[in-house]
């Protein structure tokens, strides 16, 4: 069963969560250059982190450096894109990746976590005020934030999907019947 997806609301619905602005995309903006110099090092030290949490271990074996790659190409767009119904639509993607793959919801909510600390270690070494380091620590956040709830979103419906077509070929229910079923249903309270 396919779905529509309105990017657009998404993008909306998820800044709405994250707090994510044009002031926090701004704010991004103006530290891409030092920050670009500090990726190496972030997703080093994030790699390093990760290969030690023993059930990340099959997901990371052997790809460690193609992951590296693609890990700083995003972390550059934190720092350098719009968080605009494109970026929205490339996040999800992200998450349907990762749910082809099987890598457990948990581990993309980790793994932000992770990824915000050491980012904001970072950011207290750049020679900032203590305000522009506030107002940037919280770009950050709000950013990841963002990613992280489209990226579970995209999850969600994967997941459904996935479950939902075996199901769909066992019965021999029709995708728009289920559809249709579906949006009958009304539970009772």
């Amino acid at each position: 069963m396919k779905n529509t997806i309105n990017f657009q609301a998404l993008t909306e619905y998820a800044k709405s969560f994250s707090g994510l602005t044009d002031q926090h995309e701004a704010v991004l903006a103006s530290v891409k250059d030092e920050i670009f110099q500090r990726i190496p090092h972030i997703t080093d030290a994030f790699y390093a982190k990760l290969i030690t949490i023993e059930k990340t271990k099959p997901f990371l074996e052997g790809r460690i450096e193609q992951l590296k790659k693609t890990h700083s190409k995003w972390l550059e767009s934190l720092f350098s894109s719009a968080f605009d119904s494109h970026y929205t639509e490339a996040m999800y993607k992200v998450g349907d990746v990762h749910v082809k793959i099987n890598l457990p919801v948990e581990f993309m909510a980790g793994s932000m976590t992770l990824l915000s600390n050491l980012i904001i270690s970072e950011i207290e070494t750049l020679t900032l005020d203590s305000t522009k380091k506030a107002e940037l620590t919280n770009a950050v956040i709000s950013a990841i934030g963002f990613c992280l709830l489209i990226m579970q979103q995209s999850y969600q419906t994967s997941f459904l999907q996935r479950e939902l077509e075996p199901f769909l070929k066992m019965t021999g229910i029709s995708e728009t019947l289920f559809s249709n079923l579906s949006s009958a249903y009304t539970p009772s309270n």
